[in-house]
């Protein structure tokens, strides 16, 4: 069996702030270290070895990092595993984008919709993603933790299930800071599994 745990990157300065996030590289907060040290500890506990991979900003690599370190292994960081870039709204106010955001259609068109000037569309992350996932799959780890963002993650367990591009249109998970994602993959059979949604009960008491 493969096993992935797929983590969401720990509180940042960003939340705190109520900042846009996307590519605006902020950093934990010294509450979002404890929980990335809560997060090892948890990962440490399920299984004894493990690869990991994080996007390359720097909350997520800051909460891969003690992961790779109870491992004694190296982050490999990826831009593919980014949260979806906001374009202009990057590093500024939530309430500035709030007043100036384009939400989407109703229809299938959403997927290459752009909620502001510069910002990624739903298909761009889904294809990066994805683009990820075939080659954390050749050939397949037995078992890895994947740190990324809030809405990337989304995107990831799409493409894990095996979703066309197309679903990327409508799909959404709900991720917390710090939970932990499992996915499996049954061998020999290929079949893929989603086994466990955000689990945050190791952040139960911070």
């Amino acid at each position: 069996m493969t096993t992935v745990y797929l983590v969401t990157h720990t509180e940042s300065t960003h939340h705190l702030d109520d900042l846009v996030g996307g590519w605006f590289d902020s950093e934990l907060t010294e509450r979002g270290q404890r929980q990335a040290q809560a997060v090892a500890a948890a990962l440490a506990q399920r299984c004894p070895r493990a690869l990991v991979y994080s996007s390359d900003l720097a909350r997520a690599t800051q909460t891969a990092a003690p992961i790779a370190a109870a491992y004694s292994v190296p982050v490999s960081m990826s831009a593919d595993l980014r949260e979806l870039s906001c374009g202009i709204a990057e590093g500024r106010p939530q309430s500035w984008l709030d007043a100036r955001i384009q939400f989407p259609p109703g229809d299938a068109s959403r997927i290459d919709h752009r909620i502001i000037e510069g910002a990624e569309s739903r298909r761009d992350v889904a294809v990066r993603t994805a683009r990820f996932v075939s080659g954390l799959l050749d050939p397949a780890p037995d078992t890895a933790v994947v740190v990324t963002h809030g809405f990337a993650a989304s995107f990831v367990v799409a493409a894990w299930l095996g979703m066309p591009t197309e679903a990327a249109a409508y799909v959404e998970f709900e991720f917390s800071p710090g939970g932990i994602t499992t996915l499996e993959m049954h061998k020999p059979w290929g079949n893929r599994t989603l086994s466990a949604l955000n689990d945050t009960w190791h952040l139960r008491e911070l």
